[in-house]
């Protein structure tokens, strides 16, 4: 998501905004990025141009390494329903994959970590390695954000059920992942994407989907508390609201325990690493190398947790 569309921006380019670097330098590290090429999928309302300092860190950290952002579904377009953004990207990404014998890996920010699901579900013959999600609502988005008001500036997040579970609202990118804790029935039976991609209801292909996710080696889930727009902001670890608002961690979620698209076998072969870093605004995830060297990277991944002081 584009900064221009914050209000809030407390704390700029330095302190511990300026995690983001070493964080993401630990969890590339942890997820062996070496030399693959590196593909970068943008959020809601961003453009390939706000991943400069992106690229400029990956190639310092990793010379040689071919970085690509792809330049689709830029600011307002980024509002386009998810299915065609996931076929806009994947048609401009697929390319890539094919002339990458060893593999790629994936940055994918916000909305497009959504976008990198799709993606990495339907394409059967991918070849991405390291699925880093970035600070994305991968178990959905329900809060009343700088966005929201942006957005919609008639509702608040207890009504907007009222359009986004509607034909005109899942055209509304958000709206295919909004999901209403309140209204879980509607949530279910109305979203396009995210209800289909977590088979939260009955999906003919579910398995052919969950075996093409599983191809992956390494999923990645960075996100924190002081995020300020994905809500709950565990939600960027796939953990969410119950019915009363009170957030239900990743291993306590269903699609967790009945490991409906991986997650549990993933955890269960090492490879699913969740990383939580207080501090950091959720502009600032890609943009800030203030303090590059404040994290230790221990490359032996002992409990497939990032920690800040220590990506163990």
């Amino acid at each position: 998501m584009n900064s221009s569309r914050r209000g809030r921006r407390s704390g700029g380019g330095s302190g511990v905004t300026g995690l983001l670097y070493p964080l993401l330098g630990a969890c590339l590290w942890a997820a062996a990025l070496g030399y693959r090429p590196v593909i970068i999928v943008h959020g809601l309302f961003d453009s390939s141009g706000d991943f400069k300092n992106l690229q400029r860190f990956i190639n310092e950290t990793h010379p040689g390494t071919n970085v690509t952002v792809i330049d689709l579904f830029d600011r307002s377009a980024s509002l386009q329903p998810m299915w065609k953004q996931v076929e806009g990207f994947k048609a401009a990404i697929y390319p890539i994959m094919q002339n990458a014998a060893d593999g790629v890996h994936f940055i994918c920010y916000s909305q497009g970590g959504l976008v990198c699901r799709g993606i990495l579900s339907t394409l059967p013959d991918h070849n991405v390695h390291s699925f880093i999600s970035l600070s994305s609502p991968q178990a959905g988005q329900y809060g009343d954000t700088d966005y929201l008001r942006y957005i919609f500036p008639q509702f608040v997040k207890s009504n907007l059920y009222h359009l986004c579970y509607t034909g005109i609202g899942q055209r509304i990118s958000i709206c295919n992942y909004w999901n209403d804790p309140h209204h879980r029935d509607l949530y279910v039976n109305s979203s396009d994407y995210l209800a289909l991609l977590n088979s939260e209801r009955a999906n003919p292909n579910s398995t052919e989907w969950k075996k093409n996710f599983l191809k992956i080696t390494k999923l990645v889930l960075i996100g924190g508390p002081d995020d300020g727009v994905i809500t709950p902001w565990q939600s960027s670890q796939f953990g969410f609201y119950d019915d009363n608002e009170t957030v239900v961690e990743i291993q306590q979620q269903e699609v967790y325990l009945r490991d409906v698209f991986g997650l549990k076998t993933l955890a269960a072969r090492g490879d699913l690493i969740l990383c939580s870093v207080p501090g950091v605004e959720h502009v600032y995830w890609h943009s800030n190398e203030t303090v590059f060297h404040t994290f230790h990277v221990n490359k032996h991944m002992r409990h497939n947790e990032c920690l800040p002081g220590e990506i163990v």
